[in-house]
């Protein structure tokens, strides 16, 4: 015998780190919208929106399918007991999903466009880092990945457009809500 676990004991292992890791990415990531900023609210909804922006409904399609491919993607790699490099791509995982989740709350909430745009320029340098380290310790880890890449890129532009047509909302304070003006 030359491996260490049979094929389906590694599934096992995958599918055990599986029952972890999609609940806590999925958590996470769904704290993180709700508490993170509403894209509803009146400094949002003032802003001018790119032409390439989709239908806000995409968005409530697109994170829990990636979020759950991230799920996936993390338990291969934490089945992967004494692979090499295991350790360092677990660790940029989670730096860069803390990049992530912190996001929202710089956008929306903070309100600060160019802040959030370095954020997700560094978000986009660590996913690719975490591919590249996936990889290494499982193939189709790091595939699964992919998607997660191509939407953060395509986050990213978004990001720099709305602060291209928006650049006196950067740090904005937002409008009370709640308060009705009269001018006389």
């Amino acid at each position: 015998m030359t491996s260490l676990a049979s094929p389906g004991q590694l599934r096992a292992s995958i599918f055990r780190w599986a029952l972890f890791t999609v609940p806590l990415v999925m958590l996470l990531g769904f704290l993180s919208g709700m508490l993170g900023g509403d894209p509803n609210s009146a400094w949002f909804q003032a802003l001018t929106k790119p032409a390439i922006f989709p239908p806000p409904s995409a968005f409530g399609v697109v994170w829990p399918i990636l979020y759950l491919l991230m799920g996936i993607s993390l338990a291969m790699v934490c089945a992967a007991w004494g692979a090499r490099g295991r350790v360092a791509a677990l660790i940029v995982f989670a730096v860069q999903f803390l990049l992530n989740l912190a996001w929202s709350p710089m956008f929306f909430t903070a309100h600060e466009i160019k802040g959030a745009l370095v954020l997700i320029g560094v978000l986009d340098v660590l996913v690719i880092v975490t591919i590249a380290l996936f990889w290494r310790v499982r193939k189709l880890a790091a595939v699964l990945l992919l998607p997660y890449l191509a939407w953060i890129l395509f986050a990213t532009l978004l990001n720099w457009q709305f602060l291209q047509l928006n650049p006196e909302a950067n740090y904005a304070e937002p409008a009370p809500e709640n308060v009705q003006r009269i001018e006389l």
